[in-house]
């Protein structure tokens, strides 16, 4: 999976995704994300469980442990490997979800420049991914530590030879199970490895390269390719 994302959408559209009825914990807010082209270490909308109530905190994307200084903070973690590794140990057990509205892979077709492709749910509903992190509850305050990584499997193919990794993403039902505490650990790790949705629910389609100007933030970077004028780099 590459590193860059969409989630543009309020964080009650999200909610209605989860079809989660409990209270919301909202730090958020409720305006528009807008946050058409996210790079890592932006921070992002992340849900969690917090007792009865689900929370929403704006968490950067990324993350490492304290001992893991002479690295950069990886932004993904592998489904084979999160679970039983010494890296993301302290994690694994602070399960989150991340609802996103589409992700951006840049394939080699032989031109000068890679190609850049939007994969998004089919039926445009947002994509529930799920996540691990370090993030804000009742007895932590926000702090520089805090990070969180997406979790991801082999891409069974590609997706059209798109990329070798995507992330997980599971159904509404399975990632209110996954952000449920009282999920097994166990259990978690089977809907990470086998659970998560097939290539079929997704679609995907060629963007203008304007997505590689991580400063542009404009709406028309998610637009078909061939829609907009210029290549964004003038």
């Amino acid at each position: 999976m590459c590193g860059r994302l969409s989630q543009y959408r309020g964080i009650h559209d999200f909610v209605a995704a989860l079809a989660i009825p409990n209270a919301l914990i909202n730090y958020v807010g409720d305006q528009p994300l807008a946050r058409y082209n996210a790079a890592p270490t932006t921070q992002l909308a992340l849900f969690h469980q917090e007792g009865q109530f689900l929370r929403a905190d704006l968490v950067r994307w990324g993350w490492r442990p304290h001992w893991a200084k002479d690295r950069a903070a990886p932004i993904n973690a592998r489904v084979e490997k999160v679970a039983h590794g010494p890296f993301f140990k302290a994690i694994w057990p602070r399960r989150a979800i991340i609802a996103i509205d589409n992700w951006f892979e840049w394939v080699d077709e032989g031109g000068p420049k890679k190609q850049p492709y939007l994969i998004r749910h089919r039926d445009r509903t947002p994509i529930l991914c799920a996540a691990i992190g370090q993030y804000p509850n009742a007895e932590h305050e926000p702090g520089e530590h805090d990070g969180f990584v997406i979790i991801t499997a082999d891409s069974a193919g590609g997706m059209v030879d798109i990329h070798d990794r995507r992330p997980v993403t599971l159904s509404p039902e399975l990632a209110r199970e996954w952000l449920e505490p009282a999920t097994p650990m166990e259990r978690a790790e089977h809907m990470a490895l086998f659970q998560g949705k097939p290539t079929e629910a997704f679609e995907w389609f060629k963007v203008d390269r304007a997505i590689g100007n991580v400063r542009n933030q404009s709406a028309q970077v998610i637009d078909p390719a061939g829609e907009i004028e210029g290549d964004g780099y003038t």
